[in-house]
C-alpha cells in the first residue's frame, strides 16, 4: 500500500476521529478500493499514529457498513454491490420525494435564492472535472433542500442515510457521460419547488435517483467483468 493519503491533523478534534474521517474519505472517494484489506501496521506506519486510533476507526466503519470483517483475513473495504445500492436509493428516493413536497410548501425567499445559488454553483463545478468539488455541490444543493422542509427528524434521517449515499454519488459522477444531466435534472426539481408544483417536484426527485441507480449498476456490473 503506497502513501495515497495523509491524516488531516486538526488540533480540536481526538486522533482517532481525525483517522476514523480520514480513512472514511480515502473509502468514499475510492483511494482505498473496495476488497482492498485495512492492515492494521500498514494504515498506522502510513499515517504516523499508533495502532489503537486504526482499531477504533476501522470498528466504527465497520458499523457505518463501509468495512467488513472476514474470518482469518481481517477488515476489508466493503464491495459496492447492486443489493446494497438498491438497499440505500430505495429508502432515499422515497425520502428525497417528501422533501421536494414538503419544500414547495415550506421553502422560504431566502432559500429560493440559495438554491439557484447551488443550481449553478453545481453546473460550474462539473466544468473543473473534479470528483471531490462536484460530489460536494451535489450534496449542498440536496442539503438545501432537505433543511427547507424545516423537518428535524427527516433532516436527521437523511444525514445518516447521506453517509452511505456519498459512495454511490461518487460512483455516478466520475461517469462525466452524466453531467449534463445531472445539472439539467437539478435544474428540474429546482423550477419545480419554486412554482410550487409538489407532484412535478417529487417525481423529478423520483427520477433523479432512478437516473443514479441505473448509471451505477452499469458501472458496477463493467467492473465486474475487468
Amino acid at each position: 500500500m503506497g502513501s495515497r493519503f495523509q491524516a488531516n491533523i486538526n488540533e480540536f478534534l481526538p486522533l482517532r476521529d481525525v483517522v476514523f474521517h480520514t480513512l472514511r474519505k480515502a473509502i468514499l472517494t475510492g483511494e482505498l478500493k473496495p476488497g482492498e484489506r485495512l492492515m492494521e501496521v500498514h494504515l498506522a506506519d502510513q499515517l504516523g499514529v499508533s495502532r489503537t486510533p486504526i482499531r477504533e476507526a476501522i470498528r466504527k466503519l465497520e458499523l457505518e457498513g463501509l468495512v467488513i470483517m472476514i474470518p482469518r483475513r481481517g477488515a476489508e473495504v466493503a464491495q459496492i454491490t447492486e443489493k446494497s445500492l438498491k438497499d440505500v436509493l430505495e429508502v432515499r428516493r422515497a425520502l428525497d420525494a417528501l422533501c421536494a413536497e414538503l419544500a414547495c410548501d415550506r421553502i422560504t425567499e431566502e432559500e429560493k435564492l440559495q438554491l439557484k445559488k447551488a443550481c449553478d454553483d453545481f453546473e460550474k463545478a462539473t466544468a473543473t472535472g473534479n470528483v471531490t468539488e462536484i460530489a460536494e455541490a451535489d450534496v449542498a444543493l440536496h442539503d438545501i433542500i432537505v433543511a427547507a422542509t424545516g423537518n428535524q427528524r427527516l433532516m436527521q434521517l437523511i444525514g445518516n442515510l447521506s453517509e452511505q449515499m456519498y459512495r454511490y454519488r461518487f460512483e455516478y459522477i466520475k461517469d462525466e457521460s452524466q453531467h449534463n444531466h445531472l445539472v439539467d435534472e437539478h435544474r428540474m426539481i429546482y423550477e419545480s419547488i419554486i412554482r410550487r408544483d409538489k407532484a412535478a417536484a417529487a417525481q423529478a426527485a423520483r427520477e433523479h435517483i432512478d437516473k443514479q441507480e441505473k448509471s451505477i449498476i452499469r458501472q458496477i456490473r463493467m467492473e465486474t467483468k475487468e
